[in-house]
């Protein structure tokens, strides 16, 4: 199993927007036995909230169910727990390192920088203070460093296939 979180600062706009829109494209590739998905804030504000409702609408317009998932924190021992450790911007990614055990395996690291295609961008915006167009070029972004870590995780799962006898 591999395991995969998203982590912005309350846990309501973007990281909540990964974590649906990765389900469900883990799901249409039939991974969800193999990838486990989830989503954090490095702040403490929203525990236990669901996604801002901006971002549920926005995500359901395009066919992505955010209306279950609960804000929680991020915490020391996800850096053991999850394979991918992925900021939505450079404060957050700050905060994670601070948070980060030294003996921890993974360490954290940015998630467009590391898998956008098409986006040329470090950052992920956090809409929470703009209009609806906010949370359209979340989705945009996101769906774009979504597809470049499925085919990651799909590599690492075929590499982890040709190792094992």
């Amino acid at each position: 199993m591999l395991r995969v979180l998203f982590v912005c600062l309350g846990n309501i706009c973007r990281s909540p927007t990964a974590d649906g829109v990765f389900r469900s494209m883990v799901a249409s590739a039939g991974l969800s036995d193999q990838v486990e998905v989830d989503s954090a804030g490095t702040a403490a504000w929203h525990i236990g909230k669901t996604p801002d409702p901006r971002t549920i609408k926005a995500a359901a317009e395009r066919g992505y169910d955010l209306s279950v998932l609960r804000a929680r924190q991020a915490l020391a021992t996800d850096f053991d727990q999850f394979d991918y450790v992925l900021a939505m911007d450079l404060e957050n990614l700050s905060n994670l390192r601070a948070l980060k055990p030294a003996a921890a395996r993974t360490d954290p690291q940015l998630f467009l920088r590391s898998f956008a295609r098409r986006f040329n961008s470090d950052e992920v915006p956090d809409p929470y203070y703009g209009g609806a167009d906010g949370f359209e070029q979340v989705l945009d972004l996101v769906e774009d460093a979504c597809e470049g870590l499925l085919a990651d995780i799909r590599q690492r799962l075929n590499q982890r296939a040709k190792e094992t006898p």
